[in-house]
C-alpha cells in the first residue's frame, strides 16, 4: 500500500493537539504535565491543546478522543518508541473513527532533550559552563566525573536506541563527559549497576540524570540511587515545550513519510 497522510481540515482549521502522558500514582505527575502544556500554550495561543493519559490519571486518552471532532495530532510525551507509542496509541485513534488523525513522534531522542537534561542537571549542582564546583571529596567536578541517563526502560530495542542516542548528545553537550544509560525496569544495566561499571573506569563523582518527562515510581527509585547529585525530571521546561510543539509541526509537514495504515490502525508516523 502506497504511504498517504490522513485528511486534515482547510487551511486555518488547525488540528487539536492532544499530548499523551503515560500517567502515574504520584499526584506531581499530573500537576508537572499540566504545567507542561501550560508552557505549549503560552508558545502557540490560539492552538486547542488537550491532554490525554495511556493509564492511571483522568482523563484517559480514549476519553480525550471521544469528545473531539475533526483533526487531531496525537503528540507522545514519552521519550521513546516503545510499545505505547507503536501499538497502544495508533489502537486508540483507530478506536476513535469519527477523527482524522495523525500520530507524531515521540519526544526523544532529540538535542532539546539534552538542553533540558544538562539545565537539571545544573540545577541540582553540576558546574554551569565556565565554572566549577567542588565535588563530595572536595575536588573539580569536571575532573572523572560522569553521569547515568536514568530511563524507565523497554524490551523494544529502538527504544534502548533512541536512549543511547540521547546519552550521546547530552555528552556532547557536556562537552565529552562520559553519560552511561541505564533503567529502572525491563532492561539492563540498572542505575546501580551503571554506576559500578563507572567507578570501575574510575570516576568518582557520577550524577544521575532523570529522563522522565515527569515526577513518579521510576524516577524516585533512579534518584535514590545517585552516589552524588540527582537531577529532577524534565518537567516543564521551556525546551520540552519547544520540542512538543516541534513534534506537532513535524507530524504536519508536507512530505514527511507515513507509514501505510496497518488493519484497525492509524497512520503512525515513522
Amino acid at each position: 500500500m502506497t504511504p498517504h497522510r490522513a485528511a486534515l481540515p482547510k487551511a486555518g482549521a488547525a488540528p487539536t493537539l492532544v499530548a499523551v502522558a503515560h500517567g502515574s500514582r504520584d499526584p506531581r505527575a499530573l500537576r508537572t504535565v499540566r504545567e507542561l502544556l501550560a508552557r505549549v500554550r503560552a508558545r502557540r495561543p490560539g492552538l486547542d491543546v488537550r491532554l490525554g493519559h495511556i493509564e492511571l490519571n483522568e482523563p484517559l486518552l480514549e476519553e480525550t478522543l471521544a469528545r473531539l471532532r475533526g483533526a487531531a495530532v496525537l503528540v507522545p510525551l514519552l521519550l521513546g518508541r516503545g510499545h505505547h507509542v507503536k501499538v497502544d496509541l495508533p489502537d486508540a485513534l483507530a478506536a476513535a473513527p469519527h477523527l482524522r488523525g495523525l500520530i507524531a513522534a515521540p519526544l526523544g531522542p532529540h538535542p532539546l532533550l539534552a538542553t533540558a537534561l544538562h539545565a537539571r542537571l545544573t540545577e541540582a549542582g553540576w558546574p554551569a559552563p565556565g565554572h566549577t564546583a567542588p565535588g563530595p571529596t572536595g575536588h573539580d567536578t569536571r575532573t572523572g566525573s560522569a553521569v547515568v541517563l536514568a530511563a524507565a526502560g523497554s524490551r523494544d530495542p529502538d527504544s534502548a536506541a533512541g536512549t543511547a542516542r540521547t546519552a550521546a548528545l547530552l555528552t556532547a553537550r557536556l562537552g565529552g563527559v562520559p553519560v552511561l544509560p541505564a533503567y529502572a525496569s525491563a532492561a539492563a544495566p540498572t542505575v546501580a549497576d551503571a554506576v559500578a561499571a563507572l567507578r570501575a573506569r574510575g570516576h568518582r563523582r557520577i550524577a544521575v540524570a532523570s529522563y522522565f518527562t515527569a515526577p513518579g515510581r521510576f524516577a524516585a527509585q533512579t534518584a535514590a540511587a545517585a552516589p552524588w547529585i540527582a537531577a529532577a525530571p524534565l518537567g516543564a521546561h521551556e525546551a520540552m515545550a519547544r520540542l512538543v510543539l516541534h513534534r506537532y509541526d513535524e507530524a504536519l509537514r508536507p512530505g514527511v513519510t507515513l507509514r501505510p495504515p496497518a488493519p484497525r490502525h492509524r497512520t503512525v508516523l515513522v
